[in-house]
């Protein structure tokens, strides 16, 4: 028994011939309805219901000389950090009908470039990236493309391209000093990688005091549960006796907490707790978790607004500032 043919894909053509109109007339319709008479639309769409015609972004970006594409270049998406910033990216693109492709970079200078020239070989019209620490190669692909770049999660004005992000030296030292007043005088910090990450370079610059009477030691380790459980067990393990850990993300943070909790250390009345980000999660453990509010969702919309802003009338958009903020629950203390 022969198998039936299957059916072609309705295309521009087949639409204008069943209209009894022109290609150029269908492509009207579908870009700039208003150029078009009543009459002439509601036929033509009248027609591309019934052909079930869907447009392709291919023919889209041959007839308008656009693609309509943003591209994140973010170093994963394991980090609810990342997935609720690409979250509110991507809502409020679409509201301007710019669709988003996300490439990961594992914070790796030379991945970065080579998904960049990715993204730019699909047409995308505009690249966000994390950070302002970038390759050379990365740096010399935007130069030569001349493509709109917005830098997220920093804030540095003097930076080449637009940042919209937070002080990170001034949150993890908002944490600290919160610390500080509540009496702690030996705080374990728990931070990530350090290599080609500027984010946590610029939180480790932030506790820099060479007055204080503090001490802070410091171990890194990968950004993630894990990661912050074995790094509360090497704290566990030194002759220093800890009051406090201050962690650089909420994710170690949580790591923290369940290994404490393992060797069965109360917190906040053995330790104290302190995490950055304001995760979720971070209000619903027990008990929750005191953070640094890092304003993600805000990010994601005033990053979508400065690149509709560049792409609209060409014009670089200024650097924005987000405000983060101390929230303070119930896994600290303060001494006696």
């Amino acid at each position: 028994m022969e198998s039936r043919p299957k059916k072609k894909r309705a295309n521009l053509r087949d639409v204008a011939k069943a209209a009894g109109v022109s290609v150029a007339t269908v492509s009207r319709v579908l870009n700039s309805p208003k150029a078009v008479s009543e009459e002439t639309r509601l036929r033509v769409q009248e027609v591309i219901g019934m052909l079930h015609f869907v447009p392709s972004a291919a023919a889209r970006a041959i007839n308008s000389g656009r693609t309509r594409v943003v591209g994140a270049l973010v170093p994963t998406l394991d980090n609810a950090i990342f997935s609720r910033f690409l979250a509110a990216l991507e809502k409020h693109l679409a509201k301007h009908g710019l669709s988003l492709v996300v490439a990961t970079t594992s914070d790796d200078p030379e991945i970065e470039t080579e998904k960049a020239k990715g993204l730019v070989d699909i047409g995308a019209e505009a690249l966000i990236v994390s950070g302002i620490a970038h390759s050379p190669d990365f740096d010399r692909l935007i130069e030569q493309t001349r493509l709109p770049v917005i830098a997220t999660s920093y804030f540095e004005k003097s930076y080449h391209l637009p940042t919209v992000g937070y002080d990170n030296a001034g949150a993890s030292r908002l944490a600290l000093n919160f610390l500080l007043a509540a009496g702690h005088k030996n705080i374990a910090v728990v931070h990530g990688p350090v290599k080609s990450n500027d984010r946590t370079q610029a939180r480790l610059s932030g506790l820099k005091n060479p007055v204080s009477s503090h001490t802070l030691q410091m171990f890194e380790t990968d950004i993630s549960v894990e990661g912050g459980c074995a790094a509360t067990l090497r704290i566990l393990e030194r002759d220093t006796v800890f009051t406090a850990i201050l962690c650089f993300s909420d994710v170690l943070a949580m790591g923290a907490l369940f290994e404490l909790q393992r060797h069965q250390i109360r917190v906040p009345d053995e330790m104290s707790l302190v995490g950055i980000d304001d995760l979720p999660f971070s209000s619903c453990t027990f008990p929750e978790i005191t953070t640094i509010h890092l304003p993600v969702a805000r990010m994601g919309e005033a990053t979508a607004q400065a690149v509709v802003h560049w792409l609209d009338t060409q014009v670089a958009p200024k650097s924005v500032l987000l405000e983060a903020e101390l929230i303070v629950r119930n896994s600290t203390r303060e001494l006696n």
